[in-house]
């Protein structure tokens, strides 16, 4: 008796313990359409491509603790609207759609996302692929899941050295700090290998650009490359605060630019580079905490260009009201790293302030995630200089900014602080 009592409870503490093991899974698909399409880098109608350099991608990475799943999901484009990102959400099991991140690199030469109208309200957009991407997206995702495997967990962040970015309008002003997330696995025949490698840093990838007739996944391709080729496992890329204008610093002698794609891999492969030196030094945590936390916010619509687009685009969001728009905004802890998402291209500024806000030594922000509504700029840069007008009319309007910045600070008081 007393020995059938000790093999049951010897049962129940394994199958406990296990239950709270950290676990990690990665997977991805390539989206690069078949015929190439018209590729977008900005409001107006797509551009015509005759060529493809390297390949468009969904890169998932999941990660389970107890009871707690969170998917997070990088897709190659210029942005990728919650429409698109519930499509996908409704097709993945296992996970509450609250919990599925899903953010862009925002090249600058991959198909129109957003569906953007023209003065008549058509669109270039080829809504046939895009909901094919959703259907890639989720299958990425549920491969992730069915691959969930016990893994130790490394985090950093630290300084990107190199010419990497710079800001197009001051050219100082930029966060040159790089996060980096790292799984590896701990048992059976994968033992030891890195599962995925996540890097996050805020420029813009286009280097290429969206006039040169080609289909691209810009920098982020060779840095996936990069990754894989000297860590294994499966790359990702979250951008960051880089709105107003932090872009990739492809400036030659002369005023000119590097555009081609040597150009993205010299800076692809150096940012690779440099977020594996980072995490190089990173000690394992072989218990890492995972909190998911979200929170519903509602911006107002005060920018016509915006209104126009929201209102004709078949992708708009489904309200009753066309001056404002909802959207999710999400709190990660994975061990003593902090996540928060941004639903936009924030300035940097606005990413300085908050990452000093957040209760961590390891702040990261995943921009353009959840969704991807312009510009967010503060409501004194708003319209106050010259050099601000475009980013300013390609803004929801003067509040969007400081709306931001107070609900994603009641998020963080409201979550627990990152493991320490």
């Amino acid at each position: 008796m007393i020995k059938s009592i000790f093999i049951l409870l010897f049962s129940w503490l394994t199958l406990t313990s296990y239950s709270q093991t950290f676990k990690a899974g990665a997977a991805l698909r390539i989206i690069t359409p078949n015929p190439l399409l018209p590729v977008s880098g900005g409001v107006g109608q797509p551009n015509p491509v005759k060529e493809k350099q390297g390949e468009l991608y969904a890169r998932a990475l999941v990660l389970e603790k107890g009871n707690t799943r969170v998917a997070i999901v990088n897709v190659d484009n210029l942005g990728w609207t919650a429409i698109l990102g519930d499509k996908s959400r409704a097709l993945i099991k296992g996970i509450p759609p609250e919990n599925i991140l899903i953010g862009c690199t925002h090249t600058h030469s991959a198909p129109d996302a957003y569906a953007f109208p023209d003065e008549n309200g058509k669109t270039g957009a080829d809504l046939k692929y895009l909901d094919w991407c959703t259907k890639q997206i989720a299958d990425a995702v549920n491969e992730a899941i069915s691959k969930l495997e016990p893994a130790v967990l490394k985090t950093a962040v630290d300084e990107a050295k190199g010419k990497i970015s710079y800001n197009y309008y001051a050219d100082k002003l930029f966060d040159p700090r790089c996060g980096v997330i790292q799984t590896i696995a701990t048992s059976g025949s994968n033992k030891g290998k890195t599962i995925a490698t996540l890097v996050n840093y805020a420029v813009h990838p286009e280097v290429i650009g969206p006039d040169r007739g080609i289909l691209s996944p810009d920098l982020c391709g060779p840095l996936y490359e990069r990754i894989e080729s000297k860590a294994g496992g499966i790359a990702l890329f979250m951008n960051g605060a880089q709105g107003g204008m932090v872009t990739a610093d492809n400036r030659l002698d002369g005023g000119k630019e590097a555009n081609d794609w040597e150009e993205c891999k010299r800076i692809g492969y150096l940012l690779a580079d440099e977020a594996l030196r980072i995490i190089q030094k990173a000690e394992e945590q072989k218990d890492p905490v995972l909190y998911c936390g979200s929170r519903i916010i509602h911006f107002p619509v005060e920018s016509d260009m915006m209104k126009y687009i929201l209102q004709n685009s078949p992708l708009k969001p489904a309200v009753s009201n066309p001056d404002s728009v909802t959207t999710r905004i999400n709190l990660l802890n994975i061990g003593t790293a902090q996540i928060l998402t941004v639903p936009g291209e924030a300035l940097p500024n606005i990413g300085y302030y908050v990452k000093r806000k957040m209760h961590t030594k390891q702040p990261f922000l995943f921009g353009l995630t959840n969704d991807a509504f312009g510009y967010m700029l503060t409501k004194v840069d708003f319209n106050s200089f010259k050099r601000y007008e475009y980013v300013s009319r390609t803004s929801l309007g003067e509040m969007t900014g400081e709306i931001y910045i107070n609900e994603v600070l009641k998020l963080v008081e409201a979550s627990p602080d990152a493991q320490k």
